[in-house]
């Protein structure tokens, strides 16, 4: 079971690898059209995330007070989340090195781009823009089991340098994180970002079209990421103390340089 407590940093920290890429966000500077195509995004996923999401995505959207209509000011979205998990929404100027996306997260800040599709790209980005990152993500930064998790993920990627491994440990990432699955009254919600944002993955996994099995963590070190396909398999967990306990496992694992997948 988990046993950290929340860690309310007192103090900034330093962030010597990720601050190349820190930028404020010019929120002033975002269109009428802008906070339209915000506001026609939010209309597209919401019939599907008021039927299929987690209750703790649930939680956090009506806690951090989304806006449907408007562009999310990360400011004042970090304030809220000050408050319950100690996570802040921080901006940066685009894709981040390994490292400096590892330190973000062991410090509770999460690499938020500011950036908005445009209304010809509403159903597909190739990277990802601030829709996929707040409205995808930070939601779940509210729940403080998550949270915790999240940290740890970081924590221990920081630490680790060869490039093997963190590919292995990045399957964690990516089936809990991106397109992670919990099983709450008798079926499966989806919490992932990759799932929340999206249709075409969203309906995949509701419509059958992906295997669903229980989330075991040997099982998901072995399954190699694809990002150029639907998912055909996806792990879903029981609650969230079960990728909390997890990344204490694989914490344990590392630190004894043990194989971690087949």
């Amino acid at each position: 079971m988990r046993t950290a407590e929340l860690e309310m940093p007192k103090v900034t920290p330093l962030l010597p690898k990720a601050s190349p890429f820190l930028i404020e966000q010019d929120y002033a500077a975002y269109t009428a059209e802008q906070h339209a195509v915000w506001a026609e995004l939010v209309r597209r996923r919401m019939p599907q995330i008021d039927q299929h999401a987690a209750d703790e995505y649930l939680d956090g959207f009506a806690y951090l007070h989304l806006s449907r209509d408007q562009l999310p000011n990360l400011r004042a979205l970090s304030a809220k989340l000050e408050c319950r998990t100690g996570w802040h929404t921080t901006a940066v100027s685009g894709f981040m090195p390994g490292p400096a996306f590892f330190e973000m997260l062991a410090a509770r800040r999460f690499p938020t781009t500011t950036w908005l599709r445009s209304r010809d790209s509403l159903e597909y980005t190739p990277e990802p823009d601030i829709f996929h990152d707040v409205f995808g993500h930070v939601p779940m930064h509210a729940h403080p089991v998550f949270a915790d998790f999240l940290q740890r993920y970081g924590r221990l990627c920081a630490r680790v340098e060869d490039a093997s491994i963190l590919e292995v440990i990045g399957r964690i990432f990516w089936y809990t994180v991106e397109f992670g699955l919990v099983w709450q009254r008798g079926k499966v919600r989806v919490y992932g970002s990759g799932l929340i944002s999206s249709n075409g993955e969203c309906t995949n996994v509701i419509s059958g079209g992906c295997a669903v099995k229980p989330f075991v963590l040997e099982e998901v070190l072995r399954t190699p990421v694809k990002v150029d396909q639907m998912h055909k398999l996806l792990f879903a967990i029981e609650g969230f103390e079960q990728i909390y306990d997890a990344m204490h496992e694989l914490e344990t694992r590392v630190d004894r340089g043990e194989r971690l997948a087949a």
